[in-house]
C-alpha cells in the first residue's frame, strides 16, 4: 500500500495546520535529487533498467509502513536543525510517544517526496541498524532476520532489487496474517466444538429433567382425573339434593303463605283488642290523675308534718353545731391544703350546663359544691397563667359562697402546686391532690364521704369524673355552667 496515510483525527488544531502544510507543499523543501536516481546503473535504478524516478511507489504492507514511520520518527530529534524539512520540525519536537502516531502522515508524505532527507534518515537508521543493514545494502537479506525490518531499511536504502525485498517482505506477512487467521479459525472452531458438547450435555441433562417432569405431570394428571371423577359424582348428589330442597322449599312457601294469612287474620284482632284497650287506659289515666291529686294532698300534709315533727326533734335533741364536715376529715387524710376555711354542705343536680340549674341546686337546704379546678380554669380561660387560673377561679368562688351559705371545694392536681398562695375566701375549700394520687381521684373520695341524702354538685366537664360522682349520688354540672354564673356575677 502507498506509504501515506489520512491524518490522525485526534491530533492538535494547530498540529493540523502545521501537517496539513507539509503534506500540501511537500515540495517546498525538497532537495534536488542527485541524477544517481535516475541513472539504471545506480543501485536504486529499477529492476527492468528504468529510472527509479519513472517508477510508481510500491505498495507497502502495513506493518512495513508503521515500521518506516518508527524509524524516521526515532531519529528525527537527532538531525540537525537545518536537515530537518519545515513540515517535519514541528514533529521532531512532539514526546517520542506522540511522533509516530501524530506526525505519521507528515513524515510519510516527506520520505516520498524528498529522497535528500529520505538519504539522511537512511545514513542514521543503517549505522543503527548495524549488521542488518549492511547486508540489507548489500542487496541481501539474512534468512533469520525480521522480513519487517529487512523491507523497512530495503524501502530506506533502496539497494539494487530493493522492491523484490519488499515484495518478499509483503508475502511473508500476508502468509503469517494468513496463519494467523487460520489459527483464530482453528480456535474458534475448537471453541464452537467445546461449546457444542457442553451445550449437547447440558441438552441431556434438561432432556432427562424433562422426562422427569412429564412423569410427574403424568401423574398429577392421573390424580386430576380422579379428582374430576370424585367431583363429578359429588355434583350429581349436589344436583339431586338440589332438587329435593327445591321441592321441599315450594312445600314450605304454602306452609309460610297459609301462615301468613293465619297472622294477619290474628293481627286484625289484635288490633281490634289494642283499640278496646287503649279506650280503657284513656279511662285509668283519668282516674289516675284523680287519684294523684288526691296523693299529693296526702304528701302535703305528710311533709308538713314530718317538719313540724323534725323542728320539734331538734330542739328535744339539743343539737350543737358541728366543728367539722365530712369533706374536712377527707381532705386531712388524703389531700394537701394551703389554708382553707370551712363551707356548708351543698344539693345534688343533674347534667346541664344551665346556669340557672346551677342556682337551683345551691338552693337546696346545706349543699356542697365539689369544683374540678384546672378543668374549668383550661376551659375558662387557659390562656391566663396556673397561678392567675387558680386566682381567678377561687375568688369566684368566695363571692358563690359568700351569696348562698353552701359549703364550696375546688379540687387541683398537685403536681403542679403552687407555695405561698393567698389565704382563701371564707367559705371556700381549696385542696390539691397528694403525690401519686389526681384530682378526679380525689373528687370522688369527696363524694363518698358525704351522708347519703345530701346534695352534693360536682362541675367537671370529664365525663369519667361525671360518670364516677353519679354512681355515689352527686349531680355533676358541666364547666360552662359554673364559668356562665361567674361571668354574671
Amino acid at each position: 500500500m502507498p506509504l501515506t496515510e489520512p491524518s490522525d483525527d485526534h491530533l492538535p488544531q494547530e498540529d493540523l495546520v502545521a501537517l496539513d502544510g507539509a503534506v500540501s507543499n511537500p515540495d517546498d523543501n525538497v532537495v534536488s535529487a542527485t541524477s544517481d536516481a535516475s541513472d539504471p546503473a545506480t543501485p536504486g535504478g529499477g529492476a527492468t533498467g528504468e529510472p527509479e524516478s519513472t517508477l510508481p511507489e510500491p505498495t507497502l504492507p502495513e506493518p512495513v509502513r508503521q515500521r518506516i514511520v518508527t524509524l524516521t520518527a526515532t531519529v528525527l530529534p537527532t538531525l540537525p536543525a537545518d536537515e530537518v524539512p519545515v513540515p517535519l520540525r514541528r514533529v521532531a519536537k512532539f514526546a517520542p510517544n506522540r511522533r509516530a502516531r501524530l506526525g505519521a502522515p507528515a513524515i510519510a508524505a516527506q520520505l516520498t517526496a524528498d529522497p535528500l532527507f529520505r538519504q539522511r534518515v537512511t545514513a542514521r537508521v543503517l549505522a543503527d541498524a548495524g549488521d542488518l543493514g549492511a547486508a540489507v545494502v548489500e542487496g541481501t537479506a539474512p534468512a533469520a532476520a525480521d522480513p519487517v525490518e529487512v523491507a523497512a531499511l530495503a524501502y530506506l536504502a533502496r539497494p539494487r532489487g530493493w522492491r523484490e525485498l519488499i515484495d518478499a517482505s509483503g508475502a511473508v506477512v500476508r502468509a503469517e496474517a494468513d496463519s494467523a487467521v487460520v489459527a483464530e479459525l482453528v480456535r474458534e472452531a475448537e471453541q464452537r466444538a467445546t461449546r457444542a458438547e457442553h451445550d449437547r450435555a447440558v441438552a441431556r441433562v434438561e432432556a432427562e429433567k424433562l422426562r422427569d417432569e412429564l412423569a410427574r405431570v403424568r401423574e398429577e394428571l392421573g390424580q386430576l382425573r380422579e379428582e374430576s371423577r370424585q367431583v363429578a359424582r359429588t355434583l350429581r348428589e349436589t344436583q339431586a339434593r338440589e332438587r329435593k330442597a327445591t321441592e321441599l322449599l315450594a312445600t314450605e312457601r304454602g306452609r309460610a303463605a297459609r301462615a301468613s294469612a293465619d297472622v294477619d287474620a290474628e293481627l286484625r284482632r289484635a288490633r281490634a283488642r289494642l283499640a278496646e284497650a287503649e279506650a280503657a287506659a284513656g279511662v285509668a289515666r283519668a282516674s289516675a290523675k284523680e287519684a294523684r291529686s288526691v296523693d299529693d294532698a296526702r304528701l302535703w300534709l305528710l311533709l308538713e308534718t314530718i317538719g313540724q315533727a323534725a323542728v320539734g326533734l331538734r330542739r328535744e335533741l339539743a343539737l350543737d353545731p358541728v366543728d367539722k364536715l365530712p369533706a374536712d376529715f377527707v381532705a386531712d387524710a388524703f389531700a394537701e391544703q394551703p389554708g382553707t376555711a370551712p363551707a356548708s354542705p351543698a344539693a345534688r343536680a343533674r347534667d346541664t350546663d344551665d346556669p340557672a340549674r346551677l342556682d337551683q341546686l345551691l338552693a337546696l337546704p346545706r349543699a356542697h359544691l365539689v369544683v374540678d379546678g384546672y378543668n374549668v380554669t383550661k376551659r375558662g380561660f387557659g390562656e391566663m397563667s396556673l397561678e392567675q387560673q387558680r386566682k381567678r377561679l377561687i375568688t369566684g368562688l368566695g363571692g358563690i359562697a359568700a351569696q348562698t351559705g353552701d359549703e364550696v371545694t375546688v379540687v387541683f392536681d398537685g403536681a403542679e402546686r403552687m407555695h405561698g398562695l393567698p389565704p382563701a375566701p371564707r367559705g371556700v375549700r381549696v385542696l390539691f391532690s397528694r403525690k401519686g394520687e389526681t384530682a378526679d381521684e380525689l373528687i370522688r373520695r369527696l363524694v363518698r364521704a358525704e351522708p347519703a341524702g345530701r346534695p352534693v354538685v360536682v362541675v367537671s366537664s370529664d365525663r369519667e369524673v361525671a360518670d364516677g360522682v353519679r354512681r355515689h349520688g352527686a349531680y355533676p354540672l358541666g364547666a360552662d355552667s359554673l364559668l356562665r354564673r361567674l361571668a354574671r356575677s
